[in-house]
């Protein structure tokens, strides 16, 4: 592992702490950098959307599509990754969202403060893990080439249902009205653009330098400009949140609860059955990774896009990457222990 991914928890936690420090030193600087947006109504907020495709676009260049054709010989696993991700996920995590914010937590949390929430904790859930993924799995000792396949159906499945599972989740558990035509844009601008951008450069690279060129040197240059990306990213992400995340303490660890009980739950889930239909742990272990981790980047950009960067939702998604580490380094290490549960593996995916 690189020095990043070896003391990630660290990274992640000097970058929240400068984040904080920077939005209370600095608010009329944080001020101007809300401000500028792609177009006047986008709501697509500039600095971050440029952190994000330096971010991501890298990572897209990992995903190689022609993968998929080989997973119908091994197609379990992915089915189950598939029906946890789309099909119990977003809608778990609504339910566990209603119930906390406006029963549990009512009595603390106003009902305006409960409707954003639950607005943030729906988009953090209905967008799979695709960047971090290689890491989780890389710590999982997960098959890469299987683990590659099940990215890149997801990123696909994300193109046309996270925008409608969004509009459809949070109008029905919240009283907010999404504007579609938002959620379009960032669909747009935080998927499909970082998306064909790394698939066309790994197309136009392998085809002018090779392969081994592209594996071996140039995926670890690019590597290096995804991972501050991702550090500029996070301390965006908290002084933008500065204010929400000093003077609502309680907030913060009231809406981390539901969002750890989901993210359990749905590796628990996506783990027993991989178990219950006998997957081997080199696949089994990344899907309940990917069934539990987000793709915290995006539902933060989203939660902006559609809310404002001060709003309760982009709160609770921030709130998400505040816990994701820690958590999925939990997960990683439950399955490492555990892999004698699953049979002997049947060779790689080609």
């Amino acid at each position: 592992m690189s020095v990043f991914e070896r003391y990630l928890s660290l990274w992640v936690g000097i970058c929240m702490i400068a984040g904080v420090l920077l939005g209370k030193a600095a608010p009329g600087v944080m001020d101007t950098l809300r401000s500028l947006e792609f177009g006047s109504g986008s709501q697509i907020n500039i600095p971050i959307a440029v952190l994000i495709w330096l971010m991501i676009t890298p990572m897209m260049m990992k995903v190689d599509f022609a993968a998929i054709r080989g997973v119908g010989r091994r197609p379990r696993g992915l089915f189950v990754t598939l029906v946890v991700n789309w099909l119990v996920k977003p809608f778990s995590m609504a339910l566990i969202a209603w119930l906390f914010f406006r029963v549990l937590f009512s009595g603390w949390i106003s009902s305006a403060d409960a409707d954003q929430y639950i607005a943030g904790c729906i988009i953090l859930a209905a967008a799979p893990c695709t960047a971090m993924v290689f890491v989780w799995s890389h710590l999982s000792d997960g098959d890469p080439a299987y683990t590659l396949v099940q990215v890149s159906v997801n990123d696909l499945l994300m193109l046309v249902l996270f925008a409608p599972i969004v509009r459809y989740l949070v109008s029905g558990a919240s009283s907010l009205v999404v504007p579609f035509q938002v959620l379009l844009y960032s669909v747009l601008v935080f998927i499909v653009i970082p998306l064909v951008a790394g698939v066309l450069l790994r197309q136009w690279f392998v085809r002018t330098r090779g392969r081994a060129w592209f594996d071996q040197v140039l995926l670890p240059r690019f590597s290096s400009v995804s991972m501050v990306a991702l550090l500029a990213t996070l301390i965006s992400i908290f002084a933008f949140q500065a204010d929400n995340i000093t003077g609502k303490p309680l907030h913060v660890a009231l809406i981390a609860v539901p969002i750890l009980l989901q993210v359990y739950f749905n590796a628990s889930l996506t783990y027993g059955l991989m178990r219950l239909f006998r997957v081997e742990y080199a696949i089994a272990a990344p899907g309940a990774l990917i069934g539990a981790s987000n793709f915290f980047e995006l539902a933060v950009a989203t939660a902006i896009a559609l809310f404002g960067p001060e709003s309760g939702a982009a709160l609770a998604t921030v709130v998400g990457v505040l816990i994701e580490v820690p958590v999925m380094l939990s997960v990683c290490a439950v399955c490492t222990r555990t892999r004698h549960w699953f049979p002997e593996p049947q060779g790689v995916l080609s």
